[in-house]
């Protein structure tokens, strides 16, 4: 119903996506300013950055597009519209993620698409067949692990009623991170977002494996094919989360 609605004006629809577009292009840009003036970044060059800004870019905007929505779930709590998502014959999850769905955020999905294929034309890199398959392994993983972090935010909500903005500082925030090597950060926060929230697992530690850079933390080689168990963990962790928090939901009172 919301795609019809949004194709209802295709010319606006153009225009919103390519917006979006260019505003999360804005990202890529400052790095390149960046690389003006230097030639490594952490020890990393202006390719292998790509790669790992492509990778989070694509992951999160999969994810984004696919469960965004979740993150306006505090609205309905706070005027008790969530009821009449409890009376239809559908998951509320289902209709929380389509509630109002924003097609224009294929903008951010091609601005990965961009990116990523730049870096993977300009990286120096000797591919293996586990280096290949790695790579979709990677994109799928990293939908999974920030979908659960969008799904853990919202069930959030359900307490807070207005955590929408915590909630941004780990999936936008997050995102934003890994655009950047992990070398360039203090070992305390690599430790918390590999051990406690894994975000390392949708690209630091995997394309350690591909561009043959030392792993975060010395992790062994083995951990660079666990992202899709990350994954699968953090989705149950989030759906145990989101049935507690629906569980607790007591409408608003009037």
């Amino acid at each position: 119903m919301w795609i019809r609605s949004t194709m209802a004006y295709p010319l606006s629809f153009v225009m919103t996506a390519f917006g979006g577009l260019v505003v999360t292009g804005l990202d890529f840009v400052a790095i390149l300013l960046m690389f003006s003036r230097v030639d490594v970044l952490g020890g990393y060059t202006l390719p292998e950055i790509a790669f790992l800004y492509g990778l989070a870019a694509l992951s999160f905007g999969f994810a984004d597009l696919a469960i965004g929505s979740a993150g306006r779930l505090g609205q309905r709590v706070r005027d008790g519209t969530l009821d009449t998502l409890l009376v239809r014959p559908a998951p509320v999850l289902a209709q929380v993620a389509a509630d109002r769905f924003a097609l224009r955020r294929v903008g951010r999905v091609t601005q990965g698409v961009l990116v990523l294929g730049y870096a993977l034309a300009a990286l120096d890199v000797a591919w293996t067949p586990s280096k290949v398959l790695l790579l979709p392994v990677m994109l799928v993983s990293g939908a999974g692990i920030f979908s659960s972090l969008f799904v853990a935010g919202a069930a959030f909500q359900f307490v807070t009623q207005d955590a929408s903005e915590a909630q941004a500082a780990f999936t936008y925030g997050g995102q934003t991170m890994l655009q950047y090597p992990p070398t360039v950060f203090g070992k305390d926060l690599v430790r918390g977002v590999t051990f406690v929230l894994p975000l390392a697992f949708v690209n630091w530690v995997p394309a350690a494996h591909v561009l043959g850079r030392p792993y975060p933390l010395g992790l062994p080689e083995w951990t660079a094919f666990t992202p899709p168990l990350v994954a699968v963990a953090c989705c149950a962790l989030a759906g145990l989360a989101w049935r507690a928090g629906l569980r607790s939901y007591r409408s608003t009172g009037s």
